[in-house]
């Protein structure tokens, strides 16, 4: 069988881990080939492509980013983009796609085979860990760690000139991120987009913060709204998916606690930091997994599935369950961490 590889997409750490494990079990148990379509959805609509076999995922485990190359690429947004698809997967003679990516990538592979029967296993992908039937997706590990030393180094310097640090994150409408790096970090205020913040509230909790000689650290999803108001901006234009690019809310809300509290305040936006460097040791474990699994089902023709982490289990679900609604944070285990605020 000859299969095609695409990431699509945001890039995050571990997904050359999941490439060099399809390719080496598919070719050393399977006797598969490898077509690796460059950018995404972009490289299978115009036919870029790039051998891929186990001389070229060498090495590659510890790498961050993507061999492939990566795009926000809409296959229903080009024109005649699924014939184009199908065109070239007949042309290198392609009979399965593991697409590897989040919500967008998936939700392409679950309508192409859907609707147009194009055999497709998922693997999922993003550092916001907000796909659904999955416990966690590999990269959100290595973002918390970056965003948890981040952190770890702002206390010392908030400290030093006794003022306030806003930190803002990625995650965009789930706030794990914010959470899990936000709780680890040791941060006064954790704002996510589940929970609208009440900035009254947000400052008497920097104010507290100061009453105990210490400064405070707030840590703010990039998606996270105020009560009375709507999603800050600095860039309304949307990509090929209808996605506007998020991030403003970290510097709005530092001039609203300094004009609110008196207290110097300054922002850190984390932003594509996140995104790059090498790959913690669980992600490349995670994905390394998945590939294994991935190229398991598209084997034995489970196609339509996507593999997922349940426990300590790989399992197989429908891409369509994967992508049907966002994993975001549960209110009780919020309100959980909210003994350290203030």
């Amino acid at each position: 069988m000859k299969v095609g590889v695409l990431t699509g997409g945001g890039d995050c750490p571990g997904l050359n881990a999941v490439i060099r494990a399809v390719v080496r079990k598919g070719t050393q148990e399977y006797g598969c080939e490898f077509t690796g379509f460059k950018d995404g959805w972009r490289g299978a609509i115009e036919g870029d492509t790039v051998p891929l076999g186990i001389p070229a995922v060498r090495g590659v485990l510890p790498r961050g980013g993507t061999i492939l190359g990566s795009s926000r690429t809409n296959p229903f947004k080009q024109e005649n983009g699924v014939r184009r698809i199908k065109e070239n997967l007949a042309k290198y003679e392609v009979e399965a796609l593991v697409a590897i990516g989040g919500e967008d990538t998936l939700g392409v592979a679950a309508k192409l085979y859907g609707e147009y029967g194009i055999p497709c296993v998922g693997v999922p992908k993003t550092i916001d860990n907000d796909l659904s039937a999955t416990d966690y997706t590999f990269g959100f590990d290595t973002a918390v760690g970056i965003a948890t030393e981040a952190i770890d180094r702002l206390h010392t310097t908030a400290e030093s000139h006794m003022r306030v640090l806003v930190v803002e994150v990625m995650g965009r409408h789930a706030g794990w991120i914010a959470l899990h790096s936000g709780l680890a970090g040791g941060a006064n205020v954790i704002l996510i987009p589940e929970q609208r913040f009440d900035l009254d509230q947000v400052c008497a909790w920097v104010t507290s913060r100061f009453k105990a000689s210490y400064a405070p650290i707030v840590v703010v999803a990039e998606g996270a709204m105020p009560k009375d108001g709507e999603m800050v901006l600095k860039d309304a234009t949307t990509d090929s998916f209808g996605h506007v690019r998020l991030s403003g809310v970290g510097e709005w809300l530092a001039k609203e606690i300094e004009a609110r509290t008196g207290k110097e305040a300054r922002t850190t936006v984390l932003g594509h930091i996140q995104r790059g460097g090498t790959p913690s040791a669980f992600d490349r474990w995670l994905a390394t997994r998945f590939g294994l699994h991935a190229i398991d089902a598209v084997h034995e023709g489970d196609f339509g599935k996507m593999v997922a982490l349940k426990g300590t289990d790989i399992v197989r679900v429908p891409i369509a369950d994967a992508t049907a609604k966002l994993k975001t944070v549960d209110p009780a285990l919020y309100e959980e961490v909210g003994v350290f605020f203030g």
